[in-house]
């Protein structure tokens, strides 16, 4: 990529990376006492021996909103990639169901699927990628304007090898973005303008963050802690997994 793309590739992420924070904020705003106990593992916690309220509510508000920011984070780098391609090849955002992005180059459609990290689906979800595959490839076979279609999965992050399985490549990481503009640095020069303000967005976080879970923390004690103070696990295990009635 060259200067005026790189210079508009930082200004395409500064101002984006706000609607992340933002996310997040919105993320913490809906939370409430039911949704992060119904959703965790009471175990776990109780094998790890947390004896503290505000440790406990703390450490499952932290899994709770680790989940929705890997998925926030995952839709900011989708769009990213989205947009790099756009620059450097004209590429745009695929119509397809489950494809993300399409570009032509070299007289070769290619048609990307983008996830953010390694870890992104179970076999169920491999296997409706492939669905999805063969069905644009399908279509685009019907266009006498479209030459080859070449399937891609494409990851954000990792250093996953390249793999061609017969249907699609592989491809992630460095070799990702390298594919998308051609421009072999590019995977790390993306990290200095995702930190933009990132100490300013986080310290809004923290605050917002440390009065909820004050909030949070003195409903738990009210519904959840015996008269001692300490953490009553048999209601809590109750209220996560009790669902046998009385008669049954």
């Amino acid at each position: 990529m060259n200067t005026n793309d790189r210079q508009e590739l930082g200004t395409f992420v500064n101002e984006h990376i706000v609607t992340f924070h933002q996310a997040r904020l919105d993320a913490l705003g809906k939370i409430n006492l039911n949704n992060v106990l119904k959703k965790k593992n009471p175990y776990l916690f109780r094998a790890k021996n947390i004896t503290v309220a505000s440790d406990l509510v703390s450490a499952i508000m932290n899994a709770y909103l680790s989940s929705s920011e890997e998925a926030i984070f995952g839709g900011f780098l989708e769009e990213l990639a989205i947009h790099v391609s756009q620059r450097a090849c004209g590429g745009w955002k695929s119509t397809a169901p489950g494809l993300d992005l399409e570009f032509d180059r070299e007289g070769k459609r290619y048609i990307v699927a983008i996830k953010s990290g390694p870890n992104w689906g179970n076999s169920s979800q491999y296997a409706k990628l492939r669905d999805n595959f063969q069905s644009a490839r399908k279509v685009l076979g019907q266009s006498k304007s479209v030459g080859q279609v070449q399937p891609v999965l494409g990851i954000c992050y990792g250093k996953s090898p390249f793999r061609d399985n017969g249907l699609y490549w592989k491809i992630a990481g460095q070799r990702f973005w390298y594919f998308l503009c051609g421009d072999r640095d590019l995977y790390k020069d993306l990290i200095e303008p995702i930190g933009f303000e990132a100490k300013r967005h986080n310290d809004d976080f923290e605050q917002s963050r440390g009065a909820i879970l004050n909030n949070l923390t003195a409903e738990f004690i009210k519904r959840f802690c015996s008269s001692d103070g300490s953490i009553a696990w048999g209601e809590l295990v109750a209220f996560n997994s009790g669902n046998l009635k009385e008669n049954e």
